[in-house]
């Protein structure tokens, strides 16, 4: 065992949240194209990538063996439907210059797991994790009051990933397979609308020039790509380790949001973040404090630092 990070995971680790991150630059280009167009061709082509990748890792037989338990597929499907409802939430907003909304649902995204974990699994919270969803609590009603409105796309980019994640991790499935699993049963869907599109003659791929086409076809890559670096990465890192790293994302969305397409963040808008990164850094800081306990306590290992693989 060694006594550092593995090199290897938290480059993977922070290349996940960092493509995750960036993928305003991605979508922006494509703000001429119907949202829920956008997400019927990332479903397709991501289930054509997953496949081929699947196909050429000698992988089917995971899929096939998923592909025959009706009760999981039953899971999956509501699984589905709530990624792909993020989905749409996230490409709409970022596509309506909403940036700065969709960081904010990601960034109190932890801490509504928190949430769920004492709703549903009846978990107990210590008190700094007690502090941390105050403040965030505090901090989103702050930033309601301040846009006079409900922060329905953060609310509904957080509970819905949260649900998701929720789901994934007590479904007894691997993150590939799960995926390729999800993206098969809403491929009907969306080819369907996809070809409905094309026969009303308001279809986007094809009409919309090289350059958007290619962004169209190449979003199944990049929803594939940063899932697998994310998978390699938390295998390799402890959890607090990629529970700080998970920030990157929202931070990267809402540099993005500011400085590359001026949406509106004033002081009183920061001062609302801020209080809700105070709550999320005495978040990061119990639970790395946690696992260096654990790491203390658990027989055989090498030291506070050392990473299980």
């Amino acid at each position: 065992m060694s006594a550092r990070l593995s090199p290897r995971g938290l480059a993977a680790a922070a290349a996940a949240f960092s493509l995750w991150g960036l993928f305003p630059i991605y979508l922006h280009p494509l703000s001429g194209v119907p949202a829920l167009q956008v997400i019927a061709q990332r479903v397709s082509w991501s289930c054509v990538f997953l496949l081929g990748w699947m196909l050429l890792r000698g992988e089917l037989g995971r899929l096939t063996l998923t592909l025959a338990r009706p009760a999981l597929l039953a899971r999956l499907m509501l699984t589905a439907c709530l990624i792909s409802c993020n989905w749409l939430v996230y490409v709409w907003s970022v596509t309506h210059a909403h940036i700065v909304d969709t960081s904010l649902g990601y960034y109190i995204n932890p801490l509504v797991n928190v949430l769920l974990g004492v709703l549903v699994l009846r978990e107990r919270l210590n008190r700094a994790q007690w502090t941390a969803v105050t403040l965030a609590a505090l901090a989103v009603l702050y930033l309601a009051l301040l846009a006079g409105r409900p922060l329905w796309i953060a609310g509904t980019l957080a509970l819905s990933f949260s649900l998701y994640g929720f789901l994934r991790k007590v479904i007894s499935v691997d993150a590939l397979p799960g995926l390729a699993t999800e993206t098969l049963l809403l491929a009907p869907l969306a080819v369907g609308y996809l070809l409905w599109c094309e026969a009303a003659g308001s279809g986007a791929l094809g009409h919309s020039g090289a350059a958007v086409d290619a962004l169209l076809v190449g979003s199944g890559l990049v929803t594939a790509v940063p899932l697998a670096l994310f998978a390699y990465g938390a295998r390799a890192l402890p959890y607090s380790t990629v529970g700080v790293l998970q920030y990157i994302a929202p931070s990267l969305q809402l540099v993005c949001g500011v400085l590359l397409y001026h949406e509106s963040f004033g002081p009183a808008m920061v001062a609302g973040f801020a209080l809700l990164w105070l709550g999320l850094a005495i978040y990061a800081v119990d639970g790395w404090r946690q696992t260096r306990q654990a790491l203390r306590a658990s027989p055989g290992s090498a030291s506070p630092g050392s990473v299980s693989r």
